[in-house]
């Protein structure tokens, strides 16, 4: 079109756009702001409104850059396709919902799930008439019981729990799961597919909070759901619908950290090692969660599943004699230890889990999870490992001379 003939109005709204399509590609995928897409031909966008035919047409059917991430996702956890959401939650909610849970129809979870998502099973599921029961999945024999006796449409776990760092039993849950027609649901958040891939250990669905390891640099909200492609296509159907999808810049973020997520990960895996060690000499530190110390109960266990040598980034550790206090002295002495409501970044992040990841669930039934109130929640990044335990030291060392 010459835009040169028409009126300047005319001109502002159109000229530059829909120019000739380039014979060319560019190395990284563009950020795709379009609302709308032309076809020359109805009938194509008819078949991309019938599913016939590989399109876009409106943002909340898909979106280029999104599905790039989709993509990649999908490939890393070796799954045959994925959904992008606008937070790791939505991903939670929509792998659930995408069940078609009705009224009477029974959940069972870890019961040291993330507070979000216990508050989401333990408030809107339960307001909906799907019953919960929260076991702990560490002990398998009673995880079995309650799957054998609920037989529940879903089994909902964390590879690694958040913030006590349990480690799920992937193939044991996922055979109790199936023996009674269930599905296994994996919150893989904590390890990313760098370090396990719960479909190949039997999981069904895959959930990632993409705002952590996978985006890793605290700029970014999203979340994603790899599952088959039969499942994938009854989200994206879910999706249209309730409209919780991700925008194209926040994909494009996403999808930007997930090309150095292998390098990234393997150095927060070893400063967290090191920083674990080292937590666990203290005497001011009464007890250290870390899958990769020999102490820890399920060691073995996350020495089989998780990628040979690698136990993730995060740690938590109780202070000795900590309470709310203690540990609030101990996080404003920190200086490159950064306290905030995060994990997963290339900083080095600390958080109160009673304060904020799990506030939602009440004092009474975290204690009976083990989140006391000197728990303390370590995101490792990818700093020197002898300058975050430099950190750590002259903040611990501070509050015990107080």
């Amino acid at each position: 079109m010459d835009w040169r003939k028409y009126g300047m109005r005319t001109q502002a709204v159109h000229a530059g756009e829909g120019g000739e399509r380039p014979d060319f590609s560019p190395v990284t995928t563009p950020i795709y702001n379009s609302v709308g897409y032309l076809y020359d031909d109805m009938e194509d966008l008819d078949g991309v409104f019938a599913n016939t035919r590989a399109g876009f047409v409106y943002p909340r059917y898909g979106n280029p850059t999104v599905a790039a991430l989709e993509t990649a996702v999908a490939t890393l956890e070796g799954a045959e396709g994925a959904v992008a959401t606008a937070s790791g939650m939505a991903a939670i909610h929509l792998a659930l919902i995408s069940l078609g849970l009705k009224p009477g129809d029974r959940v069972v979870a870890a019961r040291d799930v993330y507070g979000a998502t216990y508050a989401l099973l333990n408030s809107l599921m339960r307001s909906q008439g799907v019953q919960v029961d929260f076991v702990e999945v560490t002990d398998l024999a009673e995880t079995r019981a309650v799957v054998q006796s609920a037989r529940p449409r879903a089994v909902l776990v964390e590879t690694l729990s958040n913030p006590l760092l349990k480690v799920a039993d992937l193939p044991q849950l996922a055979e109790a799961a199936h023996a009674v027609g269930a599905a296994l649901l994996v919150d893989s958040s904590f390890t990313s597919p760098y370090l396990v891939q719960p479909l190949a250990w039997g999981a069904d669905y895959v959930v990632h909070s993409a705002t952590k390891y996978l985006g890793g640099h605290g700029d970014v909200m999203g979340g994603v759901v790899a599952s088959s492609q039969e499942r994938c296509a009854q989200m994206r159907e879910l999706l249209k619908l309730t409209g919780g999808n991700l925008g194209p810049n926040e994909a494009w973020l996403v999808l930007r950290g997930l090309k150095t997520l292998p390098l990234r990960m393997r150095q927060q895996c070893e400063n967290a090692q090191a920083v674990a060690e080292w937590l666990a000499g203290r005497r001011d530190v009464r007890r250290v969660h870390y899958p990769g110390l020999p102490a820890h109960p399920q060691h073995e266990l996350a020495a089989r599943l998780l990628r040979p040598g690698h136990f993730g980034g995060m740690i938590s550790f109780e202070l000795q004699g900590g309470d709310r206090g203690r540990v609030f002295r101990f996080m404003e002495a920190l200086r490159l230890c950064l306290p905030v409501t995060t994990l997963g970044d290339v900083y080095s992040l600390v958080l109160y889990p009673a304060m904020s990841s799990h506030r939602a669930v009440p004092a009474e039934e975290r204690a009976r999870m083990g989140i006391g109130e000197g728990l303390v929640r370590l995101s490792v990044g990818i700093e020197e490992a002898a300058d975050i335990i430099a950190d750590l030291d002259q903040a611990l060392s501070g509050i015990g001379q107080e």
